[in-house]
């Protein structure tokens, strides 16, 4: 057995208040290392923040500074992404490797600093080079800045994190490495949920991995919920009990109660459950992910699930009591695998609580085909003997830059010495055609410049053919109004008269789809370059992306600083490793 990569965890939290009830500086410490796990009876060597999977969660209130020192002591180059902060003016910190910045290469430090201001809720932060966000992620939590007293919903009892996430055995650098030439069959060997697998793999006779979650009758109890898994769409439940949907990517959402909380990668959803089954017992909480029907190749059926225990206190449940007594856990029952009305309509039925004035003036209408095709290398007339299939928008598959991260050429003016660079077409050079007849694609670091404080309507559209799947897009520094969804193919004519023009959810990701499309606006109001991808790890590795770049406004509050002074750099790194 390889020798076990030396551990060291080190974990500092510090919160100095600049004034009485005014923001604070929160500093985070995260040491990336290797160490070894244990799941389903086998150790495995992970790479993970302070020895933890998930890793730490990141609670600050709104307008709070946030500073983490990012140690890195694995094998790999990396970056943080600070999933869906927006980041003004802060482009430098976005964390998207190659895009924003050079990775953090082995034995280097970073620290990445940025406000969180207007924004209140869940959302996350995550790796963002190759697959290593598969155990390299955890919560970012944002409070009011007045304290849970002026949430727009009753305050709860308690708050629980739900990090829905997958444990992978084999190399997560490998992983990427055959995401990236179109082998898109490497499959997680587990569901996990808080970075257990739950008891339905039970390998070794005794509940070990089941999360436990203690309720007391009566109280309400607000769920973090976070999709940081790979592959997969997941549907949320728990036996007996209902939730009322409060808030998605950080923004508050009109109640909206349900049984069920559809949740794709990228995602986040804050949800109210009130502890009030009869009678008072376990009852399991599962995710269970989904999939498209064939002739889409199937693959295993994920499923985690944890227990919620009501108790009157903080009463110890031993693990081998709930083992004997597993079959008095009531299960929900979960939607089909091939389910993709719940997904849809669950999405559908978010609107915002504090809606936005939805910008009537578009000045750039974008429609984003999202496919996957062969790849002609260059010089190649024919792509017959082609073996790899790679996503694509619009008919380009995006090829990170090799040696100069987008925004750093952008800033000092030389995006011309990116070989690769081309500019993403506004439409697709092929519409759907319906028929099952796939044409080449080919690679570029394909962009769409934009300028400063432009509106933007972008229709993003899933393959209508029977081989099709879902989209979950999420685009760095901005949030979507999400107007409309539907299914089938867009129709300009007539689905502009669905949009949602009065209420519509704000997102980070849009969910797009399977057999559908989904329509959003935004407005360009934050100067850099920012990532558009999907989240689905098979789709963003193998060239489901684009990016944007955002001029500078007229004023210097409208224009993009230069980067810190120990900003990472190029000079080590190595083109051979991926980044997603």
């Amino acid at each position: 057995m390889a020798a076990m990569a030396v551990v060291v965890v080190v974990f500092f939290v510090a919160a100095a208040l600049v004034a009485a009830g005014g923001a604070a500086l929160v500093e985070h410490t995260f040491v990336v290392s290797q160490v070894k796990l244990n799941r389903l009876c086998n150790d495995m060597l992970v790479t993970v923040v302070n020895g933890q999977f998930p890793g730490p969660a990141i609670e600050v209130k709104e307008g709070d500074s946030v500073a983490v020192q990012v140690i890195n002591k694995s094998p790999y180059g990396l970056t943080i992404h600070w999933h869906g902060v927006k980041l003004q003016l802060n482009c430098w910190a976005d964390g998207a490797g190659m895009i924003t910045q050079c990775p953090i290469q082995p034995n280097k430090n970073f620290t990445y600093r940025f406000n969180v201001t207007g924004q209140e809720g869940t959302l996350w932060w995550h790796a963002h080079v190759g697959s290593l966000r598969a155990s390299i992620h955890g919560a970012l939590i944002i409070r009011p800045r007045s304290g849970s007293r002026s949430y727009p919903f009753p305050k709860p009892h308690k708050e629980i994190p739900i990090v829905i996430g997958e444990w992978w055995e084999m190399d997560l650098n490998q992983l990427d490495k055959n995401l990236r030439n179109g082998h898109l069959f490497d499959m997680p060997r587990v569901a996990t949920i808080n970075g257990k697998p739950g008891d339905l793999d039970n390998c070794s006779g005794t509940v070990k991995d089941s999360n436990i979650l203690k309720v007391e009758h009566g109280k309400t109890y607000l769920l973090r919920i976070v999709n940081a898994a790979m592959n997969s769409e997941y549907y949320l439940k728990i036996a007996g009990h209902r939730f009322t949907v409060v808030a998605a990517d950080a923004n508050y959402v009109k109640p909206y109660t349900t049984d069920v909380i559809a949740i794709a990668p990228g995602e986040t959803v804050d949800a109210l459950l009130v502890a009030d089954a009869h009678p008072a017992g376990r009852y399991y909480i599962v995710a269970k992910a989904n999939q498209p029907p064939k002739p889409a190749i199937q693959i295993p059926v994920f499923i985690s699930r944890g227990i919620v225990q009501y108790g009157d206190g903080p009463r110890k449940v031993e693990e081998k009591a709930l083992s004997d007594s597993a079959s008095l856990i009531m299960a929900p029952e979960m939607p089909d695998k091939h389910d993709a009305a719940t997904s849809f309509y669950f999405h559908g039925n978010l609107t915002s609580l504090q809606p936005q004035p939805v910008p009537a003036n578009v000045h750039e209408h974008l429609f984003y085909a999202l496919d996957a095709s062969f790849v002609c290398r260059e010089g190649e007339s024919s792509c017959n003997n082609a073996t790899n299939m790679m996503g694509m928008v619009n008919n380009v598959s995006f090829q990170l830059p090799t040696t100069t991260p987008l925004l750093q050429a952008h800033y000092h003016g030389n995006t011309s010495s990116i070989g690769t660079l081309r500019e993403l077409p506004d439409r697709a050079p092929r519409m759907f055609n319906y028929s099952e007849t796939l044409e080449p694609t080919s690679k570029a670091t394909s962009v769409r410049r934009l300028r400063y404080n432009a509106t933007v309507e972008i229709v993003f559209q899933s393959p209508v053919l029977a081989d099709t799947y879902a989209n979950p897009m999420h685009l760095h520094g901005h949030d979507f109004l999400v107007l409309a969804q539907g299914f089938g193919q867009y129709n300009a004519e007539t689905d502009v008269a669905t949009y949602n023009l009065v209420d519509p959810p704000v997102r980070n990701t849009v969910h797009v789809p399977l057999f559908g499309w989904a329509a959003v606006r935004f407005v360009t109001n934050n100067p850099g370059v920012w990532f558009m991808h999907c989240h689905f790890g098979h789709h963003s590795s193998s060239g489901m992306a684009a990016a944007f770049v955002v001029e500078n406004g007229p004023t210097l509050d409208s224009t993009l600083p230069p980067p810190p002074e120990d900003f990472p750099s190029c000079k080590t790194y190595n083109s051979r490793v991926s980044y997603e």
